[in-house]
């Protein structure tokens, strides 16, 4: 005969379990090609490396727990040796989903990029949903010739499926560093009601959709003109400093978005961009 089963009041009140992942990867030049030097997983986090064909080693980074909600907590180191190209992205777009925990869902980046390495970090969007509880950062030391192109698309909301973004907590912080001293720093915060934040003209004018796109090379001012014919009037592009370029979009939804970064990532990248990203 089974017993009672349990009241409620048994039942732990400490924050459940949530996703964790950890991921590095080294990679390095053999000869024309870029080749794994070191690579280790753990938990929710995958690499996936798929044939190009080229002499880039490209990644694409997933999650295996579906989204990110609060509690989860994801490192991710990455090193380009000397003369590597290495080229990251996400096999679709992340989601943050609304948060039943009283800790955000954490997601930090590392990326050393060496001496006349290259370095593309292309994820997809992140989708924020209402509710949505996230902490993420990315830090960047670049050795002296070393050259990195970014973006980081945000989408607060998916318009086609009439969603809107009233409560959340979101902090992004990008952080890019030359030998040690600081050349870039962006930090976004939004809480609460992120849709009447994004509505004011000062921020987003009501748009919903919004990327960083930056890129540190010696040749960088070369682009600033291109790259402003390339971008529509909701985006702006400035020459930050001497060998980096940074733009922040604006579009009113994720297709939108991807219609303005599209040109502007194949024109910095010199090539298409990954499979993922197109298909």
């Amino acid at each position: 005969m089974e017993g009672p089963i349990p009241a409620r009041a048994h039942i732990s009140s400490q924050p459940q379990p949530r996703a964790i992942g950890r991921a590095l990867l080294r990679a390095k030049r053999r000869g024309a090609h870029t080749v794994l030097d070191d690579f280790r997983l753990s938990g929710s986090s995958r690499i996936l490396f798929p044939r190009t064909g080229g002499d880039t080693l490209e990644a694409v980074l997933l999650n295996t727990s579906g989204g990110l909600t609060g509690g989860d907590d994801f490192d991710t180191d990455i090193v380009a040796d000397s003369h590597s190209q290495l080229t990251l992205t996400t096999q679709a777009a992340e989601r943050a989903y609304r948060s039943i925990d009283t800790r955000p869902a954490r997601i930090h980046t590392s990326i050393k990029v060496h001496d006349c390495a290259q370095v593309n970090w292309l994820p997809q969007e992140t989708i924020i949903f209402d509710g949505a509880h996230v902490d993420r950062s990315l830090t960047v030391d670049l050795d002296p010739s070393a050259r990195f192109l970014l973006v980081e698309p945000m989408i607060f909301g998916r318009t086609a499926m009439g969603e809107t973004v009233h409560d959340a907590a979101i902090t992004d912080r990008i952080t890019i560093r030359r030998n040690a001293r600081v050349l870039f720093a962006d930090r976004i915060a939004f809480t609460g009601d992120v849709q009447a934040h994004l509505d004011r003209p000062a921020i987003a004018n009501g748009n919903r959709a919004m990327a960083a796109l930056l890129y540190s090379a010696p040749d960088a001012e070369c682009h600033l003109a291109p790259l402003r014919d390339l971008l529509p009037d909701t985006c702006g592009v400035s020459l930050i400093r001497e060998g980096l370029i940074f733009a922040r979009l604006l579009a009113e939804d994720g297709h939108a978005l991807r219609q303005s970064l599209l040109p502007a990532l194949r024109h910095l990248r010199g090539t298409d961009l990954p499979r993922t990203w197109i298909l």
